[in-house]
């Protein structure tokens, strides 16, 4: 079994400023190994939108990847064979923005969480970007009702990062990462990522911020409780 990989959880906003990103995922690909890593990109929470696929690539291409192979996924029947051989030779995996809810639906419809988990456990290297990194976390949050907040409840993710986040929802106040870690109960945490923040996670489940400071939520007996990640730089 190959070492496991830092996972990089990265929220978005700024990263829309032309070689803004650049910098940071070519520090994020070198983890790799590779001079030329091969990237599987996974957009099910944006529906496979080519236009978020071709921004994502170019990005890439200039951090250093090699092939950046867009799985299409976001429909109702797919090539699973053929799909799992490409993901068997990812030295990343990236997961794309959009909707939290409805990318995992697609993943769950093929029943690919567990291949993910196994790619991370044999050695890949795993980032997410905005509802992405949420992805990547173990549970976020939907309500039943819009306007009834008793009908909040968690729903499963993919859980290769072991916590639960949110992404540039600092104008928000964090409502949303704040009541799932309600719900999740005492002594539970959550983290929010800013936008332009990151927030990495290591293989012995040691958190750093980077870019910017990650709020910190700690449920204390239905009381939350705030601290924050020092950044180890600032944007």
């Amino acid at each position: 079994m190959k070492k496991k990989k830092n996972i990089f959880l990265l929220a978005g906003g700024n990263w829309r400023k032309p070689g803004s990103l650049t910098p940071l995922f070519s520090k994020i690909l070198s983890e790799t190994g590779k001079e030329k890593p091969l990237i599987i990109y996974i957009g099910t929470a944006n529906g496979d939108d080519r236009s978020f696929f071709i921004f994502a690539n170019s990005i890439l291409k200039k951090a250093g990847a090699g092939d950046v192979v867009q799985l299409f996924l976001a429909k109702n029947s797919v090539d699973l064979i053929s799909i799992k051989k490409i993901l068997q030779n990812a030295d990343a995996v990236f997961i794309a923005g959009g909707d939290v809810e409805e990318g995992m639906r697609w993943l769950n419809l093929h029943r690919l969480v567990p291949l993910l988990k196994k790619l991370y456990r044999d050695g890949a290297l795993f980032f997410g970007l905005s509802a992405g990194s949420i992805m990547l976390g173990t549970h976020w949050v939907r309500w039943e009702d819009p306007v009834d907040d008793s009908s909040a409840g968690l729903f499963a993710c993919i859980g290769i990062a072991p916590v639960i986040c949110d992404t540039h929802a600092e104008k928000d106040d964090w409502d949303e990462l704040k009541t799932a870690i309600k719900i999740m109960g005492k002594n539970r945490f959550g983290y929010g990522i800013p936008t332009g923040g990151v927030l990495c996670i290591t293989p012995g489940r040691k958190l750093k911020a980077l870019g910017k400071d990650v709020v910190r939520y700690v449920n204390r007996a239905g009381r939350l409780a705030k601290t924050n990640i020092i950044a180890d730089f600032k944007n």
